[in-house]
């Protein structure tokens, strides 16, 4: 399989989240701490918000980080003015893609949205920055007229365009196929960004890669608008795991990231949450226990280990006697039938 890239918004929508904003000092630690994991890209923000957002992007573009940078842009070449001041030399313009955008946020036709995209993406490559234009809304936009932006967007020197699904609305089925034929039409890499509202973010972003996307969008532990991006973490877990794809990611630092994240967001990540969650590699079932303590492949298909990680075996009502042998023996106590079948009573008396 083919190498995915990670593009990395955590400082972008992921600070979009509802309650959530990055000090300056955290914002840079979040970058440093990306790039060690291995991110390839990480959108460090959106210039026009304001002046201190351009200088906290102008700090983290002189830490020179292994990672590229990229910063968010609306169609507007004052916008793009705005994010040369930083220093940041590749840009993503994004492009309200559907005729719902069009129509109720920005009152213009198809054709006016074309003429607009391409002088905001000709001033940029004439001032010297590397473009990539994205279609928010993608999902809910005719695939022929998307398939003709992009198309429109290349030829004005895009790098690299973004399929945005805006509303989370994709399915994995309909992702892969609507990825595949958008490249089937156009001769540049393809980002896929998507949100997680109906549960799917990351099945949708792995089907995507499927299809032919090199380039995922998501963020730590799914930080995001609404319910969230695809999660960083599943992502690259699933790609390197299901499908055998290269990355670079370096595994054990995943746990670092996600905490910082956690602390910095103010959003709890849940215990049951894949990979990061603190309960992900916990078992009490007696079957389960008894099976690993046979072999770890018998209930695990990925090792805690790979994340710096430890699996632990919790005493409880669900509890089988080889469990609490075990539990006792870890302790170097030595205890009878009897006894196990007293301790086996009296957890499942609860």
């Amino acid at each position: 399989m083919s190498r995915l890239y990670i593009v990395d918004t955590t400082l972008r929508d992921g600070e979009q989240t509802a309650g959530v904003s990055f000090a300056k000092d955290e914002k840079l630690k979040i970058a440093v701490a990306l790039a060690d994991l291995g991110v390839d890209i990480i959108e460090v923000g959106i210039p026009a918000m304001s002046a201190r957002e351009r200088e906290v992007i102008r700090e983290i573009n002189e830490l020179h980080l292994s990672s590229e940078l990229l910063v968010w842009n609306r169609m507007s070449i004052s916008d793009v003015k705005l994010s040369i001041e930083t220093g940041v030399q590749q840009l993503h313009i994004t492009v309200p893609a559907s005729d719902l955008h069009m129509q109720k946020k920005l009152g213009i036709t198809r054709k006016e949205l074309i003429k607009r995209m391409n002088e905001t993406i000709s001033f940029a490559i004439e001032k010297g920055c590397k473009v990539s234009v994205g279609a928010e809304d993608a999902s809910r936009t005719e695939l022929n007229f998307l398939i003709q932006l992009y198309k429109e967007a290349v030829s004005q020197g895009a790098h690299r365009v973004r399929y945005a699904d805006t509303v989370g609305r994709l399915d994995p089925f309909s992702t892969y196929h609507i990825i595949r034929s958008i490249k089937e039409e156009i001769g540049v890499d393809i980002d896929f960004h998507g949100h997680n509202d109906l549960g799917m973010g990351t099945a949708n972003a792995l089907a995507a890669y499927k299809g032919g996307a090199g380039y995922i969008s998501c963020s730590v532990n799914g930080l995001g608008e609404r319910a969230g991006n695809t999660p960083l973490e599943e992502i690259v877990t699933a790609i390197r795991y299901v499908e055998g794809c290269e990355e670079k990611m370096k595994m054990k630092k995943i746990m670092t990231v996600s905490k910082m994240v956690e602390k910095y967001s103010g959003r709890k990540v849940q215990d049951s949450k894949p990979i990061v969650g603190k309960e992900v590699f916990s078992h009490e079932a007696g079957i389960h226990v008894d099976g690993l303590l046979k072999d770890i492949l018998t209930y695990e298909e990925i090792s805690p280990e790979i994340f710096g990680r430890h699996r632990k075996i919790v005493l409880g009502k669900h509890s089988g006697k080889h469990a609490i042998k075990h539990d006792y023996q870890k302790r170097g106590i030595v205890i009878s039938d009897a006894e196990v079948e007293q301790i086996l009573k009296e957890l499942r008396q609860g």
